[in-house]
């Protein structure tokens, strides 16, 4: 039976009770997703891998199973794609560049594991920026498969690192996608591309067998179309790992029950920061109107963040520990074979920072992480615009379009203290591309973010919002 075109932009929850009505089978969910990846993940260049024999044996699987009666969960029979830093067996992980390319890694990682231990039907490997960014990039073409281009506006940049992910979200290429980040590596594609994008609290997720760029901030999460899937999605990767010592020894559950209500329970909490920032008028004007909707949901207050050197806090660290990390490419001169210029040579500044440094990093990150903790006790979430612009021209330098625009100081702070955050999209901008309204919260609260973000799209339908070229040249 043929799956109607306008499903690829269709919620996970949404697929999966088609499929279980019988109105199409796994196998024909996932076909339709492998040609869409295949005519156009290329020209996004969003796609490294598409593992269409792998996917197909999966979904007769999931079919066989639901048949029989053996329901895994609302991620059965669901197609995705994971960023290539994740290891799969017999499939290349290249982690974004040139040097490995070809390279198979023996291993699987626990989210690939997980998720397919839940049904989910793995489509795709996904493009990302060489070595996650950590080489320190300044421009857009800086992966193994080009420069990640918007599916709003492929003369736009897809954002980094998870470029691929967010593109094959944003493109319908897929209903959900594995990211990454360290420090706004989910927050910027799924802003750039119009999804809904959650980083969750540093050890909630297991990052045995990811590409490690920094072993104390990197952070795996969802994308998706919705704070409900993105919900989902945690509720089946989150978890202790014994693979992975940093897992948080917490249970982790995802009750969407909580999030049917027309209005939330109680009002919620919500808070702005007191701070400079500057953004492209479309941005701050849709920002005020996403206000606007949120005051009906709860009361807001005002509130600073610590006055501490967070940001340089969290890109000592993060360069020390891709120093360490990365210390073998360095010394073999691998790097030199890396797509962007400044990434050829950003590893051997990187080895020169003082361990005294790095050491000062981590005492100003503990004073931080109480700080944060204690401001946002009482608080749902921290609202806040994603981004300060929308996505970069691909021909102009993104820091060149960006110069002059301050964004909210929220993004180092809270990838240092390791605390989650959900981006949802509330409209579109400069050359009709995306905006995005980001909730920060409490480390632990993911619930309270989702429920919040789930609260604010029920009253909104941006993020049912496909790109309009996309719908005038389906497959």
């Amino acid at each position: 039976m043929a799956v109607d075109k306008k499903l690829a932009f269709a919620t996970i929850r949404e697929l999966g009770k088609r499929l279980r009505a019988g109105e199409f089978t796994s196998v024909e969910l996932t076909e339709f997703f492998l040609r869409r990846l295949e005519k156009q993940g290329p020209p996004l260049n969003a796609v490294v891998t598409v593992t269409r024999e792998l996917a197909l044996g999966q979904a007769e699987a999931a079919d066989r199973e639901l048949k029989a009666g053996r329901d895994r969960g609302p991620l059965h029979g669901i197609p995705y794609g994971a960023k290539d830093l994740l290891a799969t067996l017999g499939i290349p992980t290249t982690w974004g560049a040139e040097p490995y390319k070809n390279r198979v890694i023996n291993d699987e990682a626990t989210v690939v594991r997980r998720l397919r231990e839940a049904g989910a039907v793995l489509a795709a490997k996904l493009a990302m920026v060489e070595i996650a960014g950590g080489m320190g990039y300044r421009q857009a073409n800086a992966a193994l498969t080009g420069p990640g281009l918007n599916p709003w506006a492929p003369d736009s940049w897809a954002g980094g690192s998870s470029s691929g992910s967010g593109a094959a979200v944003g493109a319908g290429l897929v209903p959900f996608a594995i990211g990454s980040e360290t420090w706004g590596s989910i927050m910027t594609p799924a802003g750039y591309c119009g999804v809904t994008g959650l980083r969750p609290t540093y050890g909630r997720i297991s990052r045995a067998g990811a590409m490690a760029l920094s072993w104390t901030m990197d952070k795996i999460g969802p994308l998706a179309r919705t704070a409900d899937d993105c919900g989902l999605v945690l509720h089946a990767i989150a978890g202790l790992d014994p693979r992975d010592e940093t897992t948080l020894d917490a249970t982790y559950r995802y009750s969407p029950a909580d999030n049917t209500g027309v209005r939330p329970a109680r009002p919620f909490r919500l808070a702005l920061l007191a701070e400079p920032r500057k953004l492209q008028p479309e941005v701050q004007a849709n920002f005020d109107r996403s206000l606007e909707k949120l005051r009906e949901l709860g009361e807001f207050r005002e509130v600073k963040l610590p006055d501490l050197p967070s940001d340089l806090v969290a890109g000592t660290i993060i360069s020390c520990e891709m120093a360490a990390a990365f210390g073998p490419m360095v010394r073999d001169g691998s790097t030199w074979d890396l797509t962007a210029p400044e990434d050829r040579i950003g590893g051997y500044a990187a080895q020169m920072i003082p361990a005294v440094d790095y050491i000062n990093a981590f005492r100003i990150r503990r004073k931080l992480q109480r700080a944060l903790d204690e401001l946002l006790v009482d608080i749902d979430a921290i609202v806040t615009p994603t981004l300060a612009t929308v996505a970069p021209p691909i021909a102009r330098s993104f820091r060149e379009y960006q110069a002059g625009f301050r964004p909210s100081g929220i993004g180092g702070p809270g990838n240092a203290a390791g605390i989650p955050a959900i981006t949802v999209p509330n409209g579109l901008g400069e050359r009709g591309l995306p905006t995005g309204l980001q909730f920060v919260g409490r480390a632990g609260e993911e619930n309270r973010l989702i429920e919040v973000a789930a609260a604010y799209q029920r009253m909104t339908d941006y993020h049912n919002a496909s790109p309009p070229a996309l719908q005038e040249n389906e497959p």
